[in-house]
C-alpha cells in the first residue's frame, strides 16, 4: 500500500517558480515517480517521470523549464517548476510505481492546484 501526499502548489505570477513535493508513505520500493497535470475538460497529460535508475522523461511543453527529482531517503520527490506560464495552470498529480521484488503498481495522488496568473 502506498499513500501520497502532495504539497507546494498555489498561485504564482508568470515567470515565477514553484516546487511541488510528493511524499510517499510506504515500505515498498519506489521504482519510478511521475507527474501529470489535468485541466477541466481536458485529458490528463504527462509532465515528467524519473525511474529508480535516474532515467528522466519530460513533456515537450515543459522541457528546459521543469526538473524532476526521485524519491529521497525520506520518500519525498520533487518537481521544480521554473519559468512558469499561464498554460501551466492545472491540477498537478503525483504518480508512483512501487512494489516488492520488481513487481510494482501505480498509485495516484489526489493532486494539487497550480495557477499561473497575473
Amino acid at each position: 500500500q502506498v499513500q501520497l501526499v502532495e504539497s507546494g502548489g498555489g498561485l504564482v505570477q508568470p515567470g515565477g517558480s514553484l516546487r511541488l513535493s510528493c511524499a510517499a508513505e510506504t515500505d515498498l520500493t519506489i521504482y519510478s515517480v511521475g507527474w501529470y497535470r489535468q485541466t477541466p475538460g481536458k485529458e490528463r497529460e504527462f509532465v515528467a517521470t524519473i525511474t529508480e535508475g535516474g532515467n528522466t522523461r519530460f513533456a515537450e511543453s515543459v522541457r528546459g523549464r521543469f526538473a524532476i527529482q526521485n524519491m529521497n531517503a525520506k520518500n519525498v520527490a520533487y518537481l521544480q517548476m521554473d519559468q512558469l506560464k499561464p498554460e501551466d495552470t492545472a491540477k498537478y498529480i503525483c504518480n508512483v510505481d512501487a512494489g516488492r521484488n520488481g513487481l510494482g503498481g501505480r498509485t495516484w495522488g489526489q493532486g494539487l492546484q497550480v495557477t499561473v496568473s497575473s
